[in-house]
């Protein structure tokens, strides 16, 4: 199990890392990356996978901070596909938006003890 959590970590670590890659590269001029989509589904699955897990072996599961790290997800992905289908009105602000999110989320996740 422990390996199967740790292939689901990486999947996860990866999502993130391209959506916070694929922002970062698109800030000039402001576009969202195709693979910002993918890498925000990637990160929300494997992340939901990863508490699942977590909920079936023995250990304690902090609620609030995957709650607080669910809803951003949310976000992250809503403005993700929002970007992706209205490609007219993606400016910088959405797309930082999208990155600084991204960081919080991160953050959150090594920060929160």
């Amino acid at each position: 199990m422990d390996i199967l959590t740790g292939i689901i970590l990486v999947v996860h670590m990866v999502g993130w890392a391209i959506v916070l890659g694929g922002t970062l590269t698109s800030l000039r001029p402001p576009r969202i990356a195709k693979g910002v989509t993918h890498g925000a589904v990637t990160a929300l699955v494997a992340g939901l996978l990863l508490v699942g897990l977590a909920e079936m072996g023995d250990g304690d599961v902090d609620h609030v901070k995957i709650a607080v790290k669910l809803v951003v997800s949310l976000v992250i992905t809503f403005l993700a596909f929002y970007g992706a289908r209205r490609e007219e009105r993606v400016t910088t602000g959405l797309v930082g938006g999208i990155a600084g999110l991204t960081v919080l989320n991160i953050a959150v996740a090594v920060l929160w003890r």
